[in-house]
């Protein structure tokens, strides 16, 4: 049996405990702490002892004023009080290389009473929590990144005169832009449960049916033309392309698709087509024209770095290119773009009224839109002005709640505005004029 005659020395065994403890008397003079407590105060157990801990250990004001609070409502309550996370900073000892350490722990006051239930001690439990803090604040600081992703991904993903939605790997329906939901008049829910085949025009199902379904047994891209009913009644053409993406084992993880309302363009091109026996030719160019122009625009590999159109971000009131789509880069493939303003990176633009319309989108957030507009451009490394046409947008992008930038949104439509040019000119001078 242990020998239970020897006399136990309880302040030995206070000094050994497992934890960080500081003893104090009710007024806060400091009577003895744990060897894990001087360790981590880094100071030592003399430097300590029979001084107040304020003065033992100083701190900022407010960490004083924290704890000077904790130990009124032990002394008032004769309760536990968990204090709220206090920052206390450590100096190292010179041997330990000195410098100020930052460091976040969890205080306890644990009252200590008598026989008569008088507070005695006042028991200090500090817990550091730097390592937990500092886990929890990258946390909070990457979601918030990530929550500002997502907001900015959303906020282009609306702001894109696109028809925009995605798919899940099965070809299910699971998302629509708002676009979507303005041309058909049906809310988001109406949309994912939507009968396609009843607001398809009746010619175009079957095609539309089994390329899609094609894709999907292949996992292919689907593009495809056909005519959809808009919300007043009225079929619109829509040229659609559909693309999945994979993951790093190859799989299909959603697909992501894109529509644009091409309905004048076609029924331009089929009054082309209509117009002369003697004119199929000179039609047959332009509908070709056209659909390598749709083609290109259309090519969707992904959201943005693929979109089918012209799109760019500008940064800031000097409205300097942060980024720019491969298709936008191709218009100057001798330039450098990204990272100089507009006025630098397209000196021509200067003089045609294009830097005064972004000054006004940027300073009012009005959208400006613009339809066959002509600029004339330095298209290659020759440095001679050739004169094009754009149909684009202009619209204000904010970050916290201040302009931030401009999105540019556009397509060329060069070959279209001269093909009707040409068919204007046909038409002046009559059906049985020669081709030229």
């Amino acid at each position: 049996m242990a020998d239970t005659s020897l006399p136990i020395d309880y302040q030995a065994l206070f000094q050994a405990l497992p934890g960080s403890y500081l003893l104090l008397a009710p007024d806060g003079t400091v009577l003895d702490n744990s060897d894990q407590h001087v360790g981590v105060s880094l100071r030592t157990r003399e430097q300590a002892v029979g001084r107040n801990i304020f003065d033992a250990y100083p701190s900022a004001p407010e960490s004083q004023r924290d704890l000077a609070a904790s130990h009124e409502q032990v002394r008032r309550t004769l309760r536990p009080d968990i204090m709220p996370l206090l920052r206390y900073d450590l100096e190292r000892p010179a041997e330990q290389g000195g410098g100020i350490e930052e460091r976040y722990w969890q205080v306890t006051h644990f009252p200590l009473l008598d026989a008569r239930g008088q507070l005695q001690y006042i028991l200090q439990m500090p817990q550091d929590v730097t390592a937990a803090h500092r886990a929890n604040r990258a946390a909070a600081e990457a979601q918030q990144a990530l929550d500002e992703s997502q907001q900015r991904t959303a906020f282009i993903l609306e702001s894109l005169p696109v028809l925009v939605w995605t798919n899940r790997p099965d070809g299910t329906p699971d998302y629509f832009n708002n676009r979507w939901l303005e041309f058909t008049g049906k809310t988001q829910q109406e949309m994912q449960a939507i009968d396609w085949t009843e607001i398809t025009h009746p010619d175009d199902r079957p095609g539309l049916l089994a390329g899609w379904a094609t894709a999907l047994a292949d996992g292919a891209p689907f593009q495809y033309e056909y005519r959809l009913r808009r919300h007043d009644g009225q079929y619109r053409w829509l040229l659609i392309r559909n693309s999945p993406r994979r993951d790093a084992a190859g799989h299909i993880t959603m697909w992501v698709g894109a529509a644009n309302d091409i309905h004048e363009q076609r029924q331009m091109v089929q009054e082309l087509l209509h117009a002369n026996e003697h004119q199929a030719a000179l039609s047959e160019q332009a509908y070709q024209q056209y659909q390598k122009a749709e083609s290109q625009r259309e090519t969707y590999e992904n959201l943005f770095a693929q979109a089918p159109a012209l799109i760019c971000i500008l940064r800031g009131p000097a409205h300097q290119y942060e980024f720019v789509n491969p298709r936008y880069q191709q218009l100057f493939p001798h330039r450098q773009l990204v990272g100089l303003p507009v006025a630098d990176a397209l000196p021509e633009l200067k003089d045609q009224g294009i830097i005064p319309l972004l000054d006004n989108v940027y300073q009012t957030g009005e959208t400006f839109e613009a339809h066959e507009l002509p600029l004339q451009l330095v298209r290659d490394a020759s440095g001679e002005l050739r004169t094009d046409y754009f149909n684009f947008t202009y619209q204000q992008f904010r970050e916290n709640g201040q302009p931030a930038g401009i999105m540019v949104f556009a397509y060329e439509v060069s070959d279209l505005v001269r093909a009707r040019q040409v068919l204007e000119k046909l038409r002046d001078a009559g059906p049985d004029a020669p081709l030229a």
